[in-house]
């Protein structure tokens, strides 16, 4: 089936004034925000650079390889570049920010179209610890450092430019994009046309309590592949559409670069599978027989596990060297080598008790 790639072909010389942004055209932009910018994108929103300019100062720089998320993103930005619905719109605003000591990872550019709309990208989880952490602590607080500075840019953005917005964003992105249009300003929100959420995760009730969401819900376009995980993840209020990916199943079909495209819009299936569903159901289970604090302290030691090995990055979790420190951190380490545990042994459980035909005692 057609990609990302095969819509650029088909679709790429009729330019986004004659047929404005569609779900395809937003997964792009979602796709574009991995990539590191810094040094060619201006960091204020203001005046920008072609993208065309933008993508292959990236692909000609020594260090191009290291500024994407995965070698296909160099592929986009060629395209993208001799794309005529895409290389003219203007990127600025561009952010990057990673903070260890304070969870945080965020990132985010602005594209300016040529119909006069604004979309911003938010940039999903890296490879970095950090990132995931950050993803951790959305299971026990009601915000964290990357949803903030994301209200935060699009209050910014609006400020400084006039015209409509878009927001869009794939994973952790997409939960971002959320939460901006969410809890940014009234006036602010009136300017939201759509809000692009790709298998991004779900939220606390807490959040889907607030009236700046419950006003939004009607602009949000959720999109998850048939077998998703981390877009069914915490909770969610809005409907969402499933899409197919060309990846059989698990968590591979996450990537953007699976998912099918027919014409202008991604490839629908009629729901997610039963393997997405089990998942879905006993992570739920799961979390919900732990309390804030207890949540906290999983997800804490977790962390520390896997940082005092080491490990700066999610690639570096299995090395040899890694394995063996993480065995010896729980050997020294009774407390958390019991609460480890007896959380791990509480999801073996949950997973039993929503297993079709059986219970937590069959």
């Amino acid at each position: 089936m057609a990609d990302l790639f095969d819509y650029l072909r088909w679709r790429g010389d009729i330019p986004i004034s004659m047929l404005g942004v569609n779900p395809v055209d937003a997964l792009i932009f979602s796709a574009l925000s991995y990539v590191n910018f810094t040094d060619f994108v201006p960091t204020l929103p203001g005046e920008g650079v072609p993208l065309e300019t933008a993508a292959r100062q990236v692909l000609s720089a020594p260090d191009a390889e290291g500024r994407v998320r995965v070698r296909q993103d160099l592929t986009l930005l060629a395209a993208l570049a001799e794309s005529k619905r895409f290389a003219g719109a203007e990127l600025t605003f561009y952010q990057d920010v990673l903070l260890p000591q304070e969870q945080t990872q965020f990132a985010a550019v602005t594209a300016c179209l040529e119909d006069g709309s604004a979309l911003v990208a938010f940039r999903g989880t890296d490879h970095s610890m950090v990132g995931w952490k950050e993803d951790f602590n959305m299971c026990f607080q009601d915000a964290v450092p990357a949803q903030i500075r994301g209200m935060q840019y699009v209050q910014t953005l609006a400020g400084a430019f006039p015209g409509k917005l878009l927001l869009t964003g794939h994973s952790k992105g997409g939960n971002v994009a959320v939460y901006a249009a969410s809890l940014c300003a009234p006036w602010v929100q009136d300017r939201i046309q759509a809000v692009f959420n790709q298998d991004g995760p779900g939220f606390t009730e807490k959040m889907l309590r607030d009236p700046g969401y419950r006003r939004m819900v009607p602009k949000i376009r959720t999109y998850v592949p048939q077998s998703s995980l981390i877009g069914m993840l915490l909770e969610h209020d809005e409907p969402f559409t499933v899409i197919h990916s060309r990846q059989i199943g698990g968590v591979m079909q996450h990537d953007p670069y699976t998912w099918e495209v027919l014409g202008p819009d991604l490839v629908r299936a009629e729901e997610t599978t039963a393997d997405s569903q089990f998942l879905d159901k006993t992570i739920k289970a799961w979390l919900a027989g732990m309390t804030q604090e207890q949540r906290n302290a999983f997800f804490d030691s977790l962390y520390t596990l896997l940082t005092e090995a080491g490990a700066d990055y999610t690639n570096q979790l299995a090395q040899p060297r890694r394995l063996l420190a993480y065995v010896k951190t729980l050997s020294a380490d009774p407390d958390m080598r019991n609460l480890l545990f007896t959380q791990l042994v509480k999801l073996y459980r949950a997973a039993r008790g929503q297993w079709p035909g059986r219970t937590e005692e069959g």
